[in-house]
Parts: C-alpha cells; structure tokens; sequence
C-alpha cells in the first residue's frame, strides 16, 4: 500500500530532503520519492512489521579503518589460527585471489559468477578436512577485531534488541568467525540469527562445511523455509536489507511480493565502476561510510512515531 493523504505519520508525510543523514553527499539514491515511500510505509507499519536482513563481512564490520590496518573476512579469521597445516594458508590464497577478482568484477553478470563461486566454496571445502582443530583459537583471533564494527554498531544493535526487531545475520563467510566477533563485541543479542558457512567435524578431525553452502549469490530468505527463524519472520513485510556487494541485495527474496524492502548498499571497491550498477541495485548507496549512522536513523524515525502511537494510546484510554 502506498502512503497518501489517508494514511501518513502523525507529524506529515517524512522527506528525504528533511533528513540530514540521507542528505549528505557519500548518501545516494537514484529515486528519492520511492526512498521517501518505503520510510513513509517503515514509520506507520512500526517495528512489530521490520525485519533486518544484513550480510557480515564489510557490511557489519568495516571496509577500512582510520588507521589504514586492514580488517579481516570471516575467513580470513580462520586462516590465521596458528594451528592449520602449513599449505592451508597458501593454498587458500591461491583460491582467494583466484576467485576474489570474479567475485567484485563489475562486469561479469551474476549468472556467470555463481559456478565460479561454487567452485570456490567446493574447493574450500576439500581444504578445510581431515585434520584437527579447537573453536577457541578462531576466538583467540576474533577478539582482536571486535572493535572492527562500523561505528555505532552497537547502538544499532541494541536499538533493535529494544524494539524486539528480529535480525538476520546472512554470510556467504564462515559462521564460527561471525559468532566469535558478534558474541564478543557484545551485539550477539537473542534476536539476533546468523545464517552462514559453519565448520563440520567427523571422528574429531574437520570436515569441511555445512549443507548447505551459502555462497555471495544464493543467501536469501528461501533458504530459510521451514525453520522456527522463517515461522518467526515470515509476517515482517517491512525490511530493511544491507550489504556490500551486488548479490547482497537478493538477500529478502522468498519474502512476499507486498513487502515493502530497503536496499542500503555500501559502496567502496571500484567506486566509479560500480557506481551505476549499485544505484541501479540499492535504494540507498553509501560511499566509503564507515558507519550504521543511515540505518539507526531509519529506525530512530520509526521509534519516534511507535512513542506518539503509545502515547495517543495511553491518552485514549483515559
């Protein structure tokens, strides 16, 4: 349903040109009167309607740190455990940057990417079994990069504890790694669910991954059917969907077709060549934010006009 003279917030119909932090020149978005739209439907809907469905790696954590340090992917986590057998590290380089490369090539359709992809997480597999391993030095290395989350990650999350707004986690990475840096930046809150690549063990030893494999193109919301978190989302037809990477914006689809979705893509690789693609992708386009400070406005808007409602309620009541 569309916003009208009928239905709208209690202080007038909001405007992107009203929002500081959707006005600023990192902040784009190709149509501003559909961006203004779905707030308008995000605000009256309330947080009994959102859901949040994000990646992980360079979404929830940052793409680069002001000091220049590099922050490592959920994989990259894993290969620096110490214990690894020594061609681990070599060999998965190999792979990265065989595969890396295809993974963010602006102009390679998706369609092309996905067997390339599979390959990549097939042959990952192969490499991660047939030797031991403990969970506590993937903690060991992910308490080093708790602070790598973009700021005010935290505020963020525990806004959405608050509002009792189920989040989604989704990450073609590897789940051990996700959990670690989440439950140890303190944000792995029980709303909270991650859907990911998780290590599999058989007679002790590794055993590669998980069925089934999430790879940058596949993670959506129809992986989900049948699970308590879908029986939990399944009636949350207002979404908000972040990611850094083209397939990312895919992440709600199995939702129903009235859902109300707004795609927040951050944008740093390529800028200049992705620029068209993204704004074509997302609803909103981040340029090098390094931030949650657009998404934590979004549910700031909606929190306000949920505080008028309870308390036109309260008042009705006397």
């Amino acid at each position: 349903m569309g916003c009208d003279e009928k239905r709208e917030p209690a202080g007038g119909l909001l405007r992107v040109k009203d929002i500081p932090e959707l006005t600023q020149d990192h902040c784009r978005m190709r149509d501003p009167a559909k961006v203004e739209r779905i707030i308008n439907e995000f605000v009256l809907g309330g947080p009994e309607r959102m859901q949040i469905v994000s990646d992980f790696d360079y979404t929830i954590t940052k793409q680069r740190t002001e000091d220049g340090g590099a922050v490592p992917s959920s994989f990259g986590i894993f290969n620096a455990c110490q214990s690894l057998p020594e061609n681990f590290k070599e060999e998965t380089d190999k792979l990265y940057h065989k595969y890396r490369p295809i993974e963010i090539d602006p102009h390679m359709p998706i369609s092309e990417k996905v067997q390339y992809m599979i390959e990549w997480w097939t042959k990952s597999g192969e490499l991660t079994s047939g030797f031991a391993f403990d969970q506590s030095e993937i903690d060991q290395i992910a308490e080093k990069y708790k602070h790598a989350l973009r700021d005010r990650t935290h505020e963020f999350f525990a806004d959405l504890q608050r509002l009792g707004i189920p989040t989604l986690v989704f990450s073609a990475g590897l789940g051990n790694s996700v959990v670690s840096v989440l439950r140890q930046a303190n944000v792995m809150h029980p709303n909270v669910k991650v859907v990911s690549n998780f290590l599999q063990f058989r007679d002790g030893l590794l055993d590669g991954f998980q069925q089934p494999m999430i790879h940058t193109f596949n993670k959506n919301e129809t992986v989900l059917g049948g699970t308590e978190y879908y029986d939990l989302v399944h009636n949350r037809d207002h979404i908000i969907v972040m990611g850094d990477s083209l397939g990312d914006a895919d992440m709600a689809a199995g939702v129903p077709a009235s859902s109300h979705i707004m795609k927040i893509g951050f944008l740093f690789d390529h800028v200049e060549a992705n620029m068209e693609k993204y704004m074509n992708t997302f609803d909103i386009v981040l340029v090098d934010d390094q931030t949650m400070d657009v998404p934590r406005t979004l549910l700031a808007l909606i929190e306000k006009q949920h505080q008028l409602n309870l308390l036109a309620g309260k008042q009705s009541s006397l």
